[in-house]
């Protein structure tokens, strides 16, 4: 017969008496039979202070553990209420388990793990429960990792976006820590009120530490940043900048292309419907084929070909940094202001009244670049994430592989978070 303090390392039990093991052949499963220990009990289930019994709660309960071989393990114990003076009436604290948990800390800690290093499949298969409860594993210990440090201690420098992960026009709005390069702060929605939630989070003191911020130009944005962090530098996000410029040649290439269609030009109709990728993309990475299509519109619409070259243009100032980048954007605005191009004229008056902000990200050289590649990873995530119930659970899994927070396996060392 093993001894108690075996079982008690098989089954990952800390602060806690093992009263009994046995087989239950209708569960097919080990059963122990645990108390917390004397001075764990009696405690409230989320701040762990010492309270007065309540009641019996609904008697005995189990928690699963991690599986001991072919057979599933759990723990078996009573599950009082006591009354929390600031939580009021909760289930007492046990101390192999998060508060509001059917599974116990290493059992939790090893989903969590295996849902960030390995496939949804993995995960499933070898701990034997559902997708869904994979997410609620996630979020919980998510949750309780980021409260146990301080994520927004040194904050200076940081990048703000939004994402889709749902049909339906359902965003994220993420914040992310330029200097770390982690994942700091997430939650549904891409309005004001969602972002000033982050600020209030943050406080009065540090948001006034906050030096700089990356983002774009919503005016939403705009209005929160004023409001919270009106002396950090806003420094305009070059992606979202020279996208603007897309859109207006796009706007060009319509233009014309109707014109075609009208004047009964087919022909010259068709080949600039097939010239609209070559004239979105950077002139680095066009084919030999694309290139000959831009070739035909020089010959043959200088007006579209003069937009393109405005659009590269744009492109090109972002590629320098402080005074060169600053006399190459005075001399678009100057070509763009005369190019007699109406899609561009007013391009040209929407930069130049955001103006202070893409200076600043042309002289310090911060930009979304960081917070668009973590973004990627949440599209990647997203699509893992399918199947969980609520944006929650995929925010936790998005937490512990970009912010820093995955536990490590049970019986592992814990690597430390910064």
């Amino acid at each position: 017969m093993l001894g108690k303090k075996v079982w008690a390392r098989l089954l990952g039990v800390e602060k806690a008496v093992i009263e009994g093991v046995v087989y239950d052949e209708e569960a097919n499963a080990v059963v122990a039979s645990v108390r917390p220990a004397r001075g764990q009990r009696l405690r409230c289930g989320i701040c762990q202070r010492r309270c007065g019994r309540y009641d019996a709660g609904e008697g005995r309960r189990r928690w699963r553990t991690l599986d001991l071989g072919e057979l599933k393990a759990y723990l078996e114990a009573d599950a009082p209420r006591v009354s929390c003076p600031q939580h009021g009436v909760v289930v007492a604290h046990v101390p192999w388990a998060r508060h509001g948990a059917g599974h116990t800390r290493s059992f939790d800690d090893q989903v969590a793990w295996l849902a960030v290093h390995t496939s949804r499949t993995a995960v499933t298969e070898v701990m034997r429960i559902a997708w869904r409860t994979v997410g609620a594993i996630c979020a919980r210990v998510a949750a309780e990792r980021r409260a146990a440090v301080q994520p927004f201690a040194a904050l200076r420098r940081i990048g703000i976006d939004e994402i889709s992960y749902k049909r339906g026009h359902r965003y994220i709005t993420i914040v992310v820590d330029h200097d770390t390069g982690r994942l700091i702060w997430a939650r549904p929605g891409h309005d004001e009120p969602t972002l000033v939630a982050f600020f209030e989070l943050l406080g009065q003191e540090r948001c006034r530490r906050i030096a700089f911020v990356s983002c774009d130009q919503a005016e939403w944005i705009d209005r929160t940043l004023r409001r919270y962090c009106p002396r950090a530098i806003r420094c305009a996000d070059p992606f979202h900048v020279v996208r603007w410029a897309t859109d207006a040649l796009d706007e060009v290439r319509r233009q014309t292309w109707n014109a075609a269609r009208r004047s009964g030009l087919v022909r010259d109709a068709k080949q600039l419907k097939r010239a609209r990728y070559a004239l979105w993309k950077a002139a680095e990475n066009l084919t030999a084929r694309q290139r000959g299509h831009l070739a035909q519109i020089q010959r043959t619409n200088r007006t579209l070909y003069r937009a393109y070259l405005l659009k590269e243009q744009l492109r090109e100032v972002f590629r320098h940094r402080g005074t060169a980048a600053l006399r190459l954007l005075e001399a678009w605005l100057s070509w763009a202001r005369r190019c007699r191009i109406p899609s561009f004229i007013e391009l040209a008056k929407r930069i130049a009244r955001h103006r202070e902000q893409i200076e600043a990200t042309l002289v310090h050289g911060l930009s979304n670049a960081l917070v668009e590649s973590v973004n990627t990873r949440i599209r990647l995530l997203t699509r893992l994430a399918f199947g969980f119930r609520n944006p929650e659970a995929l925010i936790g899994l998005a937490m512990l592989k970009l912010g820093g927070y995955c536990p490590p396996l049970p019986g592992h060392p814990s690597p430390t978070h910064g």
